[in-house]
């Protein structure tokens, strides 16, 4: 799966980004998501990723219908079951582990907390938050079907990310899934 955070782009420019995404990517196994943007998703045929601040789960399933792939990140139990009451077809939880980028939401829910919604929810649950290559099977273990991330895929500002480097990366993930 791979998420289009795009979110200075006007209307426009991201359907026609999401668009050509989607289009390159038609016939492959990887799942596209627009942060936000339930409109641009379903006229580009791309899912939707919804953040606390989005339209509801609920509300975007009553406008688009069952074809739109919804995920929902949610930071607690609470905002976990409402997702999944909502209609999310999956729920991105965490931050699991202790990162900067996601300090707004609190201190780390961690890996069982993780467990507990992933053992009590009847739709997948993607952990986020501090997941990198060292403790990225401790989230799978906990239950998790899946891990998201950024700086899990991007290296320091002085070193670049060869495509071979993430290809490896997520063969690793996917390999750490199998066990």
């Amino acid at each position: 799966m791979v998420q289009i955070r795009e979110r200075d782009l006007a209307a426009r420019d991201l359907y026609y980004l999401t668009k050509a995404v989607t289009d390159h990517l038609r016939g492959r196994p990887t799942l596209i998501l627009v942060n936000d943007r339930a409109d641009i998703a379903a006229s580009a045929g791309a899912g939707v990723h919804l953040t606390t601040r989005s339209l509801t789960a609920e509300v975007v399933r009553a406008a688009f219908g069952p074809s739109l792939l919804i995920g929902v990140s949610t930071h607690n139990q609470h905002e976990a079951e409402a997702a999944e009451r909502g209609g999310a077809d999956f729920i991105v939880f965490g931050p699991v582990f202790e990162t900067a980028s996601k300090a707004e939401y609190g201190e780390p829910v961690g890996p069982a907390a993780l467990h507990r919604l992933a053992t009590s929810s009847s739709i997948p649950v993607i952990a986020l938050g501090g997941i990198n290559p060292t403790n990225c099977q401790e989230a799978l273990d906990a239950g998790a079907a899946g891990v998201a991330g950024i700086s899990m895929f991007t290296k320091s500002s002085t070193q670049s990310l060869q495509s071979q480097d993430l290809g490896e990366l997520v063969s690793n993930i996917r390999n750490m899934k199998l066990r």
